[in-house]
Protein backbone atom coordinates (compact mmCIF):
# COMPACT_ATOMS: atom_id res chain seq x y z
CA UNK A 1 0.00 0.00 0.00
CA UNK A 2 0.95 3.53 -1.07
CA UNK A 3 0.11 6.96 -1.23
CA UNK A 4 -0.68 8.41 -4.31
CA UNK A 5 1.65 11.28 -5.52
CA UNK A 6 2.18 13.46 -8.40
CA UNK A 7 6.01 12.28 -8.92
CA UNK A 8 5.47 9.44 -12.00
CA UNK A 9 2.72 8.62 -14.09
CA UNK A 10 0.10 5.95 -12.79
CA UNK A 11 -2.02 3.43 -14.95
CA UNK A 12 -5.93 4.16 -14.71
CA UNK A 13 -8.52 1.65 -15.46
CA UNK A 14 -11.99 1.66 -15.66
CA UNK A 15 -14.89 -0.50 -14.03
CA UNK A 16 -15.19 -2.97 -16.74
CA UNK A 17 -11.26 -3.47 -16.69
CA UNK A 18 -11.12 -3.61 -12.59
CA UNK A 19 -13.73 -6.48 -12.77
CA UNK A 20 -12.14 -8.28 -15.26
CA UNK A 21 -9.14 -8.36 -13.65
CA UNK A 22 -10.93 -8.87 -10.17
CA UNK A 23 -12.57 -12.00 -11.79
CA UNK A 24 -9.08 -13.11 -13.82
CA UNK A 25 -7.39 -12.97 -10.06
CA UNK A 26 -9.80 -14.65 -8.18
CA UNK A 27 -9.97 -17.53 -10.26
CA UNK A 28 -6.23 -18.15 -9.49
CA UNK A 29 -6.53 -17.78 -5.97
CA UNK A 30 -8.60 -19.53 -3.01
CA UNK A 31 -12.14 -18.64 -2.41
CA UNK A 32 -11.94 -14.79 -0.20
CA UNK A 33 -8.99 -13.59 -0.56
CA UNK A 34 -9.04 -10.67 -2.05
CA UNK A 35 -11.82 -9.29 -0.03
CA UNK A 36 -9.70 -10.60 2.77
CA UNK A 37 -6.22 -8.61 1.65
CA UNK A 38 -8.95 -5.54 0.87
CA UNK A 39 -9.93 -5.44 4.28
CA UNK A 40 -7.01 -6.46 6.11
CA UNK A 41 -5.07 -3.46 3.87
CA UNK A 42 -8.10 -1.22 4.89
CA UNK A 43 -7.16 -1.78 8.89
CA UNK A 44 -3.79 -0.85 8.88
CA UNK A 45 -4.95 2.16 6.88
CA UNK A 46 -7.01 2.92 9.65
CA UNK A 47 -4.65 2.28 12.11
CA UNK A 48 -2.34 4.67 10.74
CA UNK A 49 -4.39 7.40 9.81
CA UNK A 50 -5.88 7.14 13.73
CA UNK A 51 -4.07 5.52 15.77
CA UNK A 52 -5.96 7.10 18.66
CA UNK A 53 -9.53 6.38 17.66
CA UNK A 54 -11.78 5.83 20.84
CA UNK A 55 -14.59 4.37 18.22
CA UNK A 56 -14.43 3.07 14.30
CA UNK A 57 -17.88 2.99 12.71
CA UNK A 58 -18.45 1.00 9.50
CA UNK A 59 -20.69 1.54 7.13
CA UNK A 60 -21.24 -1.14 4.88
CA UNK A 61 -23.57 -1.85 1.67
CA UNK A 62 -24.54 -4.96 -0.19
CA UNK A 63 -21.45 -5.57 -2.51
CA UNK A 64 -18.04 -6.38 -2.27
CA UNK A 65 -17.12 -3.01 -1.06
CA UNK A 66 -19.55 -3.91 2.06
CA UNK A 67 -17.50 -6.99 2.31
CA UNK A 68 -14.12 -5.10 2.69
CA UNK A 69 -15.81 -3.02 5.40
CA UNK A 70 -16.83 -6.06 6.98
CA UNK A 71 -13.23 -7.34 6.90
CA UNK A 72 -11.66 -4.19 8.35
CA UNK A 73 -13.91 -4.41 10.86
CA UNK A 74 -13.20 -7.49 11.74
CA UNK A 75 -9.75 -6.76 11.34
CA UNK A 76 -9.47 -3.57 13.98
CA UNK A 77 -11.84 -5.65 16.61
CA UNK A 78 -8.96 -8.22 16.47
CA UNK A 79 -6.70 -5.55 16.91
CA UNK A 80 -8.98 -4.30 20.16
CA UNK A 81 -10.54 -1.40 19.05
CA UNK A 82 -14.28 -0.17 19.72
CA UNK A 83 -16.34 -0.92 16.64
CA UNK A 84 -19.22 -0.54 15.23
CA UNK A 85 -21.01 -1.57 11.76
CA UNK A 86 -23.85 -0.13 10.07
CA UNK A 87 -25.13 -2.67 7.79
CA UNK A 88 -27.33 -0.96 4.83
CA UNK A 89 -28.40 -4.68 3.76
CA UNK A 90 -30.41 -7.52 4.56
CA UNK A 91 -27.89 -10.29 5.81
CA UNK A 92 -29.43 -12.76 3.84
CA UNK A 93 -29.49 -10.96 0.65
CA UNK A 94 -25.32 -10.32 0.92
CA UNK A 95 -23.17 -12.00 -1.86
CA UNK A 96 -21.26 -15.06 -0.72
CA UNK A 97 -17.90 -13.17 0.10
CA UNK A 98 -19.50 -10.66 1.92
CA UNK A 99 -21.38 -13.30 3.94
CA UNK A 100 -18.11 -14.64 4.93
CA UNK A 101 -16.62 -11.40 5.98
CA UNK A 102 -19.63 -10.46 7.92
CA UNK A 103 -19.41 -14.26 9.91
CA UNK A 104 -15.92 -12.83 10.36
CA UNK A 105 -17.25 -9.34 11.77
CA UNK A 106 -19.53 -10.95 14.22
CA UNK A 107 -17.33 -13.89 15.51
CA UNK A 108 -14.52 -11.02 16.69
CA UNK A 109 -17.09 -8.95 18.07
CA UNK A 110 -17.74 -6.42 16.56
CA UNK A 111 -21.25 -3.96 17.67
CA UNK A 112 -23.98 -4.00 14.46
CA UNK A 113 -26.29 -1.04 14.94
CA UNK A 114 -28.61 0.66 12.27
CA UNK A 115 -27.82 3.79 13.62
CA UNK A 116 -24.71 6.44 13.54
CA UNK A 117 -23.04 5.90 17.08
CA UNK A 118 -23.52 8.23 19.63
CA UNK A 119 -20.87 10.44 20.77
CA UNK A 120 -18.52 9.56 17.54
CA UNK A 121 -16.57 12.87 17.37
CA UNK A 122 -13.60 14.38 15.44
CA UNK A 123 -11.14 12.18 17.06
CA UNK A 124 -12.83 9.01 15.83
CA UNK A 125 -13.08 7.36 12.04
CA UNK A 126 -15.61 6.53 9.89
CA UNK A 127 -14.91 3.63 7.12
CA UNK A 128 -17.24 4.36 4.09
CA UNK A 129 -18.06 0.61 2.64
CA UNK A 130 -21.64 1.56 0.99
CA UNK A 131 -21.57 1.85 -2.59
CA UNK A 132 -17.53 1.32 -4.21
CA UNK A 133 -17.89 1.24 -8.02
CA UNK A 134 -20.69 -0.89 -8.05
CA UNK A 135 -23.41 2.37 -7.91
CA UNK A 136 -25.37 1.77 -10.60
CA UNK A 137 -26.32 -2.28 -9.96
CA UNK A 138 -28.30 -1.18 -6.89
CA UNK A 139 -31.70 -2.46 -6.35
CA UNK A 140 -34.91 -0.48 -5.29
CA UNK A 141 -35.22 -2.79 -1.75
CA UNK A 142 -32.18 -1.38 -0.91
CA UNK A 143 -33.24 2.24 -1.49
CA UNK A 144 -33.92 3.36 1.75
CA UNK A 145 -31.95 1.96 3.62
CA UNK A 146 -28.28 3.04 1.75
CA UNK A 147 -30.40 6.68 1.45
CA UNK A 148 -30.34 6.59 5.33
CA UNK A 149 -26.60 5.51 6.36
CA UNK A 150 -25.29 7.67 3.36
CA UNK A 151 -27.27 10.81 5.17
CA UNK A 152 -25.43 9.92 8.35
CA UNK A 153 -21.53 9.58 6.36
CA UNK A 154 -22.43 13.15 5.44
CA UNK A 155 -23.91 14.12 8.72
CA UNK A 156 -20.66 13.15 10.45
CA UNK A 157 -17.89 15.12 12.06
CA UNK A 158 -15.84 12.13 12.34
CA UNK A 159 -13.34 12.00 9.41
CA UNK A 160 -13.98 9.14 6.79
CA UNK A 161 -11.76 6.90 5.32
CA UNK A 162 -13.20 5.45 1.79
CA UNK A 163 -12.95 2.54 0.37
CA UNK A 164 -12.22 1.99 -2.59
CA UNK A 165 -13.74 4.99 -4.04
CA UNK A 166 -16.08 7.38 -2.27
CA UNK A 167 -19.87 6.76 -1.70
CA UNK A 168 -21.52 8.09 -4.47
CA UNK A 169 -19.18 8.98 -7.27
CA UNK A 170 -18.82 7.07 -10.42
CA UNK A 171 -15.67 5.44 -10.81
CA UNK A 172 -15.15 5.89 -14.65
CA UNK A 173 -15.88 9.93 -14.65
CA UNK A 174 -15.68 11.84 -11.12
CA UNK A 175 -19.12 13.05 -11.01
CA UNK A 176 -21.74 12.71 -8.25
CA UNK A 177 -23.78 9.84 -9.56
CA UNK A 178 -25.75 9.15 -5.79
CA UNK A 179 -28.72 10.30 -7.77
CA UNK A 180 -28.62 6.79 -9.82
CA UNK A 181 -30.16 5.12 -6.01
CA UNK A 182 -33.68 4.91 -6.72
CA UNK A 183 -35.46 7.21 -5.20
CA UNK A 184 -32.59 9.34 -4.03
CA UNK A 185 -32.00 13.09 -5.12
CA UNK A 186 -29.33 15.41 -3.72
CA UNK A 187 -32.00 17.78 -2.50
CA UNK A 188 -34.44 15.29 -1.17
CA UNK A 189 -33.28 15.98 2.49
CA UNK A 190 -31.06 12.93 2.84
CA UNK A 191 -27.78 14.20 3.21
CA UNK A 192 -25.38 15.73 0.93
CA UNK A 193 -22.37 14.73 -0.58
CA UNK A 194 -19.27 13.88 2.14
CA UNK A 195 -15.36 14.32 1.53
CA UNK A 196 -13.34 11.72 2.58
CA UNK A 197 -10.01 12.65 4.33
CA UNK A 198 -8.85 9.67 2.73
CA UNK A 199 -9.47 6.77 0.11
CA UNK A 200 -7.97 3.76 0.05
CA UNK A 201 -8.57 1.90 -3.47
CA UNK A 202 -8.21 -1.50 -4.50
CA UNK A 203 -6.80 -3.82 -7.63
CA UNK A 204 -6.53 -0.64 -9.91
CA UNK A 205 -6.36 3.74 -9.75
CA UNK A 206 -9.95 4.78 -11.04
CA UNK A 207 -9.89 7.66 -13.35
CA UNK A 208 -13.00 9.43 -11.35
CA UNK A 209 -10.65 9.72 -8.24
CA UNK A 210 -8.67 12.55 -10.21
CA UNK A 211 -11.01 14.51 -12.24
CA UNK A 212 -14.00 16.53 -12.42
CA UNK A 213 -15.82 16.10 -7.93
CA UNK A 214 -13.21 13.29 -7.35
CA UNK A 215 -10.24 15.35 -6.00
CA UNK A 216 -12.68 16.91 -3.57
CA UNK A 217 -14.53 14.07 -2.86
CA UNK A 218 -11.73 11.33 -1.71
CA UNK A 219 -9.38 13.33 -0.44
CA UNK A 220 -5.35 12.10 -0.13
CA UNK A 221 -5.69 8.57 -2.74
CA UNK A 222 -4.27 5.58 -1.16
CA UNK A 223 -3.28 2.47 -3.20
CA UNK A 224 -2.95 -1.43 -3.15
CA UNK A 225 -2.97 -3.91 -6.01
CA UNK A 226 -3.95 -6.67 -3.28
CA UNK A 227 -0.46 -8.53 -4.82
CA UNK A 228 -2.13 -8.17 -8.76
CA UNK A 229 -0.67 -7.21 -11.45
CA UNK A 230 -2.94 -5.90 -14.01
CA UNK A 231 -2.97 -7.81 -18.04
CA UNK A 232 -5.63 -4.62 -18.80
CA UNK A 233 -4.58 -1.65 -21.19
CA UNK A 234 -5.48 1.33 -19.01
CA UNK A 235 -7.71 3.77 -19.74
CA UNK A 236 -5.76 6.62 -19.25
CA UNK A 237 -2.45 7.70 -17.53
CA UNK A 238 -2.17 10.29 -14.50
CA UNK A 239 0.40 12.19 -15.21
CA UNK A 240 3.83 12.49 -13.90
CA UNK A 241 6.30 15.48 -14.23
CA UNK A 242 8.09 16.60 -17.11
CA UNK A 243 10.85 15.21 -18.54
CA UNK A 244 14.52 17.25 -17.57
CA UNK A 245 14.77 20.82 -18.87
CA UNK A 246 17.12 20.78 -21.91
CA UNK A 247 20.64 21.57 -20.16
CA UNK A 248 22.96 21.05 -23.21
CA UNK A 249 25.42 24.70 -23.17
CA UNK A 250 26.11 24.61 -27.42
CA UNK A 251 22.47 25.97 -27.86
CA UNK A 252 20.88 29.36 -29.41
CA UNK A 253 17.91 30.80 -29.41
CA UNK A 254 16.33 29.38 -32.47
CA UNK A 255 16.95 25.91 -30.26
CA UNK A 256 13.79 26.45 -27.99
CA UNK A 257 11.53 27.89 -31.37
CA UNK A 258 9.27 31.14 -31.83
CA UNK A 259 6.55 31.79 -30.48
CA UNK A 260 3.32 34.16 -32.22
CA UNK A 261 0.81 35.15 -29.86
CA UNK A 262 -2.14 37.09 -31.62
CA UNK A 263 -4.78 38.25 -29.64
CA UNK A 264 -5.71 40.97 -27.22
CA UNK A 265 -8.42 43.03 -28.60
CA UNK A 266 -8.04 46.81 -28.20
CA UNK A 267 -11.09 49.24 -26.24
CA UNK A 268 -13.25 49.72 -29.20
CA UNK A 269 -17.37 50.05 -29.52
CA UNK A 270 -17.65 47.33 -26.64
CA UNK A 271 -15.87 49.62 -24.17
CA UNK A 272 -13.46 47.44 -22.95
CA UNK A 273 -9.71 46.40 -23.34
CA UNK A 274 -8.61 42.88 -23.39
CA UNK A 275 -4.93 43.48 -24.02
CA UNK A 276 -3.54 42.11 -20.94
CA UNK A 277 -4.59 38.46 -21.67
CA UNK A 278 -2.57 38.60 -24.82
CA UNK A 279 0.51 39.98 -22.76
CA UNK A 280 0.27 36.98 -20.20
CA UNK A 281 0.24 34.27 -22.67
CA UNK A 282 3.65 35.78 -24.34
CA UNK A 283 5.03 36.48 -21.22
CA UNK A 284 4.01 33.09 -20.28
CA UNK A 285 5.35 31.50 -23.13
CA UNK A 286 8.36 33.59 -22.98
CA UNK A 287 9.14 32.47 -19.51
CA UNK A 288 8.30 28.92 -20.41
CA UNK A 289 11.52 28.73 -22.40
CA UNK A 290 10.33 30.23 -26.09
CA UNK A 291 13.59 31.54 -27.66
CA UNK A 292 11.45 34.39 -28.91
CA UNK A 293 8.09 35.52 -28.50
CA UNK A 294 6.18 38.14 -30.67
CA UNK A 295 2.76 39.47 -30.27
CA UNK A 296 0.48 40.81 -32.15
CA UNK A 297 -2.12 42.84 -30.84
CA UNK A 298 -5.93 43.23 -32.52
CA UNK A 299 -7.14 46.42 -32.98
CA UNK A 300 -4.86 48.63 -31.44
CA UNK A 301 -1.47 50.51 -31.76
CA UNK A 302 -1.18 51.55 -28.16
CA UNK A 303 0.29 49.16 -25.79
CA UNK A 304 -1.32 49.82 -22.34
CA UNK A 305 -0.30 46.23 -20.92
CA UNK A 306 2.78 45.04 -18.44
CA UNK A 307 6.51 45.60 -20.05
CA UNK A 308 8.15 43.19 -21.44
CA UNK A 309 10.90 44.45 -23.56
CA UNK A 310 11.83 40.95 -24.77
CA UNK A 311 8.45 41.00 -26.31
CA UNK A 312 8.70 41.66 -29.74
CA UNK A 313 5.80 43.85 -31.36
CA UNK A 314 4.41 42.89 -34.55
CA UNK A 315 1.39 43.19 -36.73
CA UNK A 316 -0.64 39.88 -37.44
CA UNK A 317 0.27 40.19 -41.27
CA UNK A 318 4.02 40.65 -40.47
CA UNK A 319 3.78 37.10 -38.92
CA UNK A 320 5.23 34.44 -41.03
CA UNK A 321 2.33 31.67 -39.14
CA UNK A 322 4.36 28.95 -40.66
CA UNK A 323 7.48 29.28 -38.46
CA UNK A 324 7.58 28.47 -35.12
CA UNK A 325 4.36 28.28 -32.84
CA UNK A 326 1.32 30.23 -32.95
CA UNK A 327 -0.94 30.83 -29.80
CA UNK A 328 -4.67 32.34 -30.79
CA UNK A 329 -7.59 33.80 -29.31
CA UNK A 330 -6.41 35.21 -25.82
CA UNK A 331 -8.15 38.19 -25.07
CA UNK A 332 -9.13 37.89 -29.05
CA UNK A 333 -13.11 39.27 -28.20
CA UNK A 334 -14.67 39.75 -31.80
CA UNK A 335 -11.67 40.97 -33.67
CA UNK A 336 -10.46 37.47 -33.62
CA UNK A 337 -12.41 36.21 -36.23
CA UNK A 338 -10.63 38.44 -38.92
CA UNK A 339 -7.04 37.18 -38.69
CA UNK A 340 -8.75 33.34 -37.72
CA UNK A 341 -9.15 31.80 -41.05
CA UNK A 342 -5.47 32.84 -42.17
CA UNK A 343 -3.88 31.51 -38.67
CA UNK A 344 -5.98 28.18 -39.33
CA UNK A 345 -4.75 27.79 -42.92
CA UNK A 346 -1.12 28.85 -42.40
CA UNK A 347 0.03 27.87 -38.66
CA UNK A 348 2.08 25.07 -39.09
CA UNK A 349 1.82 24.31 -34.41
CA UNK A 350 -1.01 26.21 -33.48
CA UNK A 351 -2.91 26.65 -29.74
CA UNK A 352 -6.12 27.77 -29.91
CA UNK A 353 -7.86 29.14 -26.60
CA UNK A 354 -10.57 31.48 -25.15
CA UNK A 355 -12.03 33.97 -28.43
CA UNK A 356 -10.65 31.44 -31.14
CA UNK A 357 -12.29 28.68 -29.73
CA UNK A 358 -15.94 30.78 -29.19
CA UNK A 359 -15.28 32.10 -32.61
CA UNK A 360 -15.05 28.70 -34.44
CA UNK A 361 -18.03 26.73 -31.92
CA UNK A 362 -20.09 29.67 -33.73
CA UNK A 363 -19.05 29.24 -37.41
CA UNK A 364 -19.08 25.79 -39.41
CA UNK A 365 -16.56 26.57 -42.30
CA UNK A 366 -13.99 27.61 -39.52
CA UNK A 367 -14.83 24.23 -37.71
CA UNK A 368 -14.70 22.50 -41.13
CA UNK A 369 -11.00 24.53 -41.75
CA UNK A 370 -9.73 23.70 -38.23
CA UNK A 371 -11.05 19.52 -39.11
CA UNK A 372 -8.68 19.53 -42.51
CA UNK A 373 -5.74 20.77 -40.46
CA UNK A 374 -4.23 17.27 -38.93
CA UNK A 375 -4.23 15.66 -42.60
CA UNK A 376 -2.41 18.12 -44.13
CA UNK A 377 0.51 17.63 -41.18
CA UNK A 378 -0.59 20.55 -39.00
CA UNK A 379 -0.66 20.29 -35.77
CA UNK A 380 -3.15 21.89 -33.55
CA UNK A 381 -3.89 22.31 -29.85
CA UNK A 382 -7.05 23.19 -28.36
CA UNK A 383 -7.32 24.71 -24.21
CA UNK A 384 -11.03 24.88 -23.44
CA UNK A 385 -12.61 25.69 -20.18
CA UNK A 386 -15.61 23.10 -19.92
CA UNK A 387 -18.28 26.05 -21.57
CA UNK A 388 -15.86 26.45 -24.38
CA UNK A 389 -15.75 22.47 -25.08
CA UNK A 390 -19.91 22.70 -24.79
CA UNK A 391 -20.21 24.62 -27.64
CA UNK A 392 -17.62 23.23 -29.96
CA UNK A 393 -20.13 19.79 -28.99
CA UNK A 394 -22.95 21.35 -29.40
CA UNK A 395 -23.36 20.47 -26.47
CA UNK A 396 -23.84 21.23 -22.28
CA UNK A 397 -21.51 22.30 -19.54
CA UNK A 398 -23.20 19.66 -17.79
CA UNK A 399 -22.79 17.13 -20.15
CA UNK A 400 -18.65 18.08 -20.52
CA UNK A 401 -18.73 17.40 -16.93
CA UNK A 402 -20.55 14.28 -16.50
CA UNK A 403 -18.06 12.76 -18.41
CA UNK A 404 -14.80 14.61 -18.88
CA UNK A 405 -12.88 11.63 -20.45
CA UNK A 406 -15.40 11.41 -22.82
CA UNK A 407 -15.76 15.01 -24.13
CA UNK A 408 -12.03 15.09 -24.29
CA UNK A 409 -11.94 12.21 -26.33
CA UNK A 410 -14.95 13.18 -28.94
CA UNK A 411 -13.99 17.10 -28.77
CA UNK A 412 -10.13 15.66 -30.02
CA UNK A 413 -11.46 13.27 -32.24
CA UNK A 414 -13.95 15.98 -34.15
CA UNK A 415 -11.13 18.02 -34.82
CA UNK A 416 -8.57 16.34 -35.02
CA UNK A 417 -6.57 17.99 -32.51
CA UNK A 418 -4.45 17.72 -29.18
CA UNK A 419 -7.20 18.77 -26.74
CA UNK A 420 -6.37 20.26 -22.96
CA UNK A 421 -10.30 20.22 -21.15
CA UNK A 422 -9.30 22.49 -18.08
CA UNK A 423 -10.56 22.00 -14.86
CA UNK A 424 -10.08 19.97 -11.93
CA UNK A 425 -7.90 17.30 -13.54
CA UNK A 426 -7.34 18.28 -16.55
CA UNK A 427 -7.68 15.76 -19.77
CA UNK A 428 -5.41 16.06 -22.56
CA UNK A 429 -6.83 13.62 -25.26
CA UNK A 430 -5.34 13.27 -28.59
CA UNK A 431 -6.66 11.01 -31.62
CA UNK A 432 -5.37 7.53 -31.02
CA UNK A 433 -3.56 7.59 -27.45
CA UNK A 434 -4.55 6.87 -24.14
CA UNK A 435 -5.07 10.16 -22.80
CA UNK A 436 -3.89 11.73 -19.71
CA UNK A 437 -5.29 13.54 -16.49
CA UNK A 438 -3.41 16.02 -14.86
CA UNK A 439 -2.87 15.46 -10.80
CA UNK A 440 -1.48 19.06 -10.30
CA UNK A 441 -2.78 22.49 -9.62
CA UNK A 442 -5.53 23.73 -7.14
CA UNK A 443 -8.32 26.60 -6.40
CA UNK A 444 -6.03 29.29 -6.40
CA UNK A 445 -5.86 29.20 -10.08
CA UNK A 446 -9.85 29.95 -10.04
CA UNK A 447 -8.69 33.61 -11.24
CA UNK A 448 -9.35 35.70 -14.24
CA UNK A 449 -6.06 35.38 -16.79
CA UNK A 450 -4.66 31.80 -15.42
CA UNK A 451 -6.07 30.28 -18.67
CA UNK A 452 -4.39 32.81 -20.57
CA UNK A 453 -0.54 31.46 -19.06
CA UNK A 454 -1.23 27.82 -19.53
CA UNK A 455 -2.10 28.88 -23.35
CA UNK A 456 1.58 30.28 -23.85
CA UNK A 457 3.17 27.69 -21.30
CA UNK A 458 1.41 25.10 -24.15
CA UNK A 459 2.94 27.38 -26.95
CA UNK A 460 6.19 27.37 -25.30
CA UNK A 461 5.94 23.70 -25.30
CA UNK A 462 4.63 23.08 -28.72
CA UNK A 463 7.69 25.01 -30.20
CA UNK A 464 10.32 23.01 -29.35
CA UNK A 465 11.79 21.44 -32.73
CA UNK A 466 10.66 17.91 -32.58
CA UNK A 467 8.14 18.18 -30.24
CA UNK A 468 5.04 16.08 -30.05
CA UNK A 469 2.03 17.98 -29.67
CA UNK A 470 0.58 15.89 -26.72
CA UNK A 471 3.32 15.00 -24.50
CA UNK A 472 4.38 18.36 -25.37
CA UNK A 473 1.13 19.79 -23.52
CA UNK A 474 0.96 17.12 -20.79
CA UNK A 475 3.99 18.70 -19.44
CA UNK A 476 2.77 22.10 -19.85
CA UNK A 477 -0.31 21.46 -17.97
CA UNK A 478 1.46 19.53 -15.31
CA UNK A 479 4.06 22.87 -14.87
CA UNK A 480 1.46 25.04 -14.76
CA UNK A 481 -0.57 23.33 -11.78
CA UNK A 482 2.72 22.26 -9.82
CA UNK A 483 3.14 26.19 -9.87
CA UNK A 484 -0.18 26.72 -8.11
CA UNK A 485 0.78 23.58 -5.84
CA UNK A 486 4.02 25.55 -4.83
CA UNK A 487 2.77 28.49 -4.77
CA UNK A 488 3.70 30.22 -0.84
CA UNK A 489 0.61 30.74 1.39
CA UNK A 490 1.14 34.14 2.31
CA UNK A 491 1.29 35.87 -1.62
CA UNK A 492 -2.11 36.22 -3.84
CA UNK A 493 -1.85 34.11 -6.78
CA UNK A 494 -2.28 36.13 -9.83
CA UNK A 495 -1.82 35.83 -13.34
CA UNK A 496 0.73 38.22 -13.59
CA UNK A 497 2.94 36.82 -11.26
CA UNK A 498 2.40 32.97 -12.21
CA UNK A 499 3.24 33.95 -16.11
CA UNK A 500 6.55 35.33 -14.93
CA UNK A 501 7.06 31.90 -12.52
CA UNK A 502 6.52 29.40 -15.32
CA UNK A 503 10.13 28.89 -15.93
CA UNK A 504 11.01 25.92 -18.00
CA UNK A 505 15.13 26.59 -18.31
Amino acid sequence: MHRILPDRPHPLFDTSATRRIETAAAQGLPPHTLMERAGRSAARLALALAPHARHVWVACGPGHNGGDGLEAAAALRQAGRTVTVTLAADADRLQTDARVALDRARAAGVVFDPGLPDGLGPQDLCIDGLLGIGLRSRSEPMADRLQRTFAQLADTCAPILALDIPSGLAADTGHEAIETIAGYSAQSGAGGHFLAQNTLTFLTLKPGLFTAQGRDRAGTVWFDDLGIAPSEAPAAWLSGPPADADSRHAVHKGSFGDVAVVGGEGIGRRGRGMEGAAWLAATAALHAGAGRVLLALLDTAAWTGGSSPELMLRTVDAFDLSAGAVVCGCGGGEAIREPLPRVLAEASRLVLDADALNAVAADRSLQQQLAGRAPHGRTTVLTPHPLEAARLLDSTTDAVQADRLEAARRLSERYGCTVALKGSGTIVATPGRTPAINPTGNGRLATAGTGDVLAGMVGAALARPGADAFQATVEAVYTHGALADRWPTDRALTAGRLALSAIRR
